[in-house]
């Protein structure tokens, strides 16, 4: 139940068979293996404690691939940095994880810059690309030259950290989820068994490696199953549609908003995408409009849906052969994990009642990483219960079905946003008293940020103003895109905003979310 075995065993069973493809470059699994190994083997020679963080900040590519294999062989754990990433939080997350290596690409290398007067302790620099100058930085032909291509004889325990994906928390600042090898093998597997992959298959990667979702559910999984794997660097529709066709991609994994992107775009060619027959989706709610539009549009593709988290993934997963009746909900219990909802007292309640979402099984995290207050309350509960901040339903067949999200939390192109950083942002403007921001609809991105914003006595800035200053201090996707100025603020009795409120006049009429 080792990651770094994954790959191994693929290699074994089907050396010659293609791998990765991307950059320009086809590895074949014997050759992905053997670059995994040699960059492992140079890390060891780095000589760092067991649990030593490696952080990875890349675009999708097959160098992507090869390093978080090459840590995973090693007794390291990989950290992922998004991409979208300013200068501040990056170095947030640097610091959060403690990073003592940093294997980067090249266009990244300015960011890096901006971050390390940030740093607590700047970490050692590797570069993916030759291109970049970065004081101090290795570039990585230079750093594996020489090393061995045989398996290290360092491997890790199934128990041990195997890597650490950010996601949002309660303050708005990322938290730091921490798995080991055995909750992502476990994912993998109940991937495989649900999402019809094969060795045959060739997958396409148009989700970014940072994401749970994309890395360990749908790229891990091909991996096991010795797939072919196609990894462009950035989701570009069209590029989407002449990838699938040259390659003759026969799977994918997408977002609810690339899959919008796909059928509305004016070259729009089911021709193009004869060859697709599964699709994955996850990472943001769908309705069931769009839903039904995409399926019109690609007839002869099975879609398959996957609720989970960075904190447990997969936990439940609908297929098509659950039939029309089921497409409300967001599936079964995957293989290896189990699934409940609790009143507010921690009690299992029967089938129809709505509470909160719970889990348990060897997909769960191990902890918020040097954050034991957030992990003992999400594991607050008795029997080793996560509880997933998610309030649902299950039906008497056993299908869940979501009532709400996390508290606040909205979700903008798969991505998580908590509207206590863009507050924070906001406050730090001398023209804002109060605010609240919060998620509306949005066509392509399921929902965007909004804010209600009280001005300061005698204050006076405009809504594009106020964004833009926003911008500055918080990555652009988050800024909010709508800024309402109001009198006032809703509010309970003991002083907290009813968001409720705020939120519901712009959902009046919305479908139902699948």
């Amino acid at each position: 139940m080792l990651i770094g075995d994954i790959l191994h065993n693929s290699a074994q069973r089907a050396p010659d068979r293609i791998a990765l493809i991307g950059r320009g470059k086809r590895l074949t699994y014997a050759e992905f293996e053997e670059s995994a190994n040699r960059l492992a083997n140079a890390l060891l020679d780095f000589k760092l404690d067991k649990g030593a963080k490696v952080a990875i900040l890349s675009t999708n590519r097959p160098a992507y691939g090869i390093a978080y294999f090459a840590i995973a062989k090693t007794p390291y754990i990989s950290a992922h940095c998004s991409t979208r990433s300013i200068a501040s939080e990056l170095a947030y997350v640097l610091n959060r994880t403690e990073a003592e290596v940093l294997i980067l690409e090249a266009a990244f290398a300015a960011v890096i810059r901006a971050a390390l007067p940030e740093l607590d302790r700047p970490p050692m620099l590797i570069l993916l690309d030759p291109s970049a100058e970065l004081e101090g930085a290795t570039y990585i032909s230079d750093f594996v030259s020489g090393k061995s291509a045989e398996v290290p004889d360092k491997a890790p325990d199934e128990s041990d950290g195997l890597a650490i994906t950010l996601t949002g928390g309660t303050t708005g600042l990322p938290k730091a989820v921490l798995v080991s090898h055995r909750a992502r093998y476990a994912s993998a597997v109940a991937a495989a068994e649900e999402f019809g992959l094969g060795e045959d298959d060739i997958v396409i990667a148009s989700t970014p490696l940072f994401h749970t979702a994309g890395l360990f559910v749908w790229f891990g999984t091909a991996v096991l199953q010795g797939a072919t794997v196609v990894l462009p660097d950035a989701w570009d529709a069209l590029r989407f549609m002449q990838i699938v066709e040259k390659e003759k991609v026969t799977a994918a994994f997408l977002v609810p908003s690339q899959l919008n992107d796909l059928i509305t775009h004016p070259e729009f060619s089911v021709e193009r995408l004869q060859t697709l027959r599964n699709i994955g989706y996850a990472g943001a709610p769908m309705s069931r409009a769009l839903f039904e539009r995409v399926r019109s549009m690609l007839p002869g593709v099975s879609f398959t849906e996957n609720y989970g988290q960075s904190e447990a993934c997969p936990i439940t997963i609908r297929c098509d052969r659950h039939g029309e009746r089921k497409l409300g909900t967001v599936g079964k219990v995957a293989i290896n994990a189990e699934l409940g909802i609790v009143d507010q007292e921690g009690n299992l309640l029967p089938p129809g009642e709505i509470g909160d979402i719970v889990t348990r099984g060897e997909q769960v995290f191990d902890e918020y990483f040097n954050d034991p207050e957030e992990t003992a309350r999400a594991f607050r509960l008795a029997d080793s219960w996560l509880l997933t901040g998610d309030v649902g339903v299950i039906d008497e067949d056993g299908f869940l079905t979501l009532v709400d999200r996390s508290k606040d939390m909205l979700v903008s192109g798969a991505e998580n946003v908590y509207p206590v950083e863009i507050e924070n942002a906001l406050y730090q403007h001398a023209a804002v008293a109060e605010c609240a921001v919060f998620g509306i609809p949005d066509e392509r991105w399921g929902e965007v940020p909004a804010a209600h914003v009280v001005l300061s006595p005698g204050a006076s800035i405009s809504e594009d103003e106020l964004i833009d200053f926003c911008a500055t201090r918080i990555a652009r996707f988050k800024r909010p895109r709508i800024v309402k100025f109001v009198s006032s603020l809703p509010k309970t009795p003991v002083g907290k905003i009813r968001k409720n409120e705020l939120r519901a006049p712009y959902w009046e009429g919305q479908d139902k979310k699948i």
